[in-house]
């Protein structure tokens, strides 16, 4: 499985990836928006950091476990970090697979597991 893991501190690319093969039959995307409030309140942006060389180890581990059960082709994971304004994405997951439903499952699970125990941190509300 192709794994292409970034770490930007400017707004995320949503540009096509071209697919890495011609049995590609679903694509699945995610792209998680800052919203205007956390918690009870109302905010303009969120603070990410990130210790980028382990979370990147964690996902590949993650990725590459996920890809035993869910056999998919690539997978592109990009996060933002820095400061991040009300409606802009900081994070992009898309999954490629021949079929719709191992391209969700993975995408879904993959992000209850960065969510669970990758070193990505939501540092402050503005």
């Amino acid at each position: 499985m192709e794994i292409n893991i970034a770490f930007t501190q400017t707004p995320i690319d949503f540009s096509p990836s071209p697919l890495p093969s011609h049995e590609i039959g679903a694509v699945v995307e995610f792209q998680g928006i800052v919203r205007g409030t956390e918690g009870p309140a109302a905010i303009t942006a969120l603070d990410y950091e990130a210790y980028e060389p382990m979370a990147r180890r964690r996902l590949i581990e993650h990725i590459r476990e996920l890809g035993l059960s869910y056999h998919c082709a690539a997978v592109v994971f990009v996060h933002r970090l820095g400061r991040v304004p009300v409606g802009e994405a900081s994070l992009l997951v898309r999954v490629f697979s021949k079929h719709r439903g191992t391209a969700l499952a993975l995408c879904g699970e993959l992000i209850d597991r960065m969510k669970a125990d990758v070193p990505i941190w939501k540092c402050n509300a503005a």
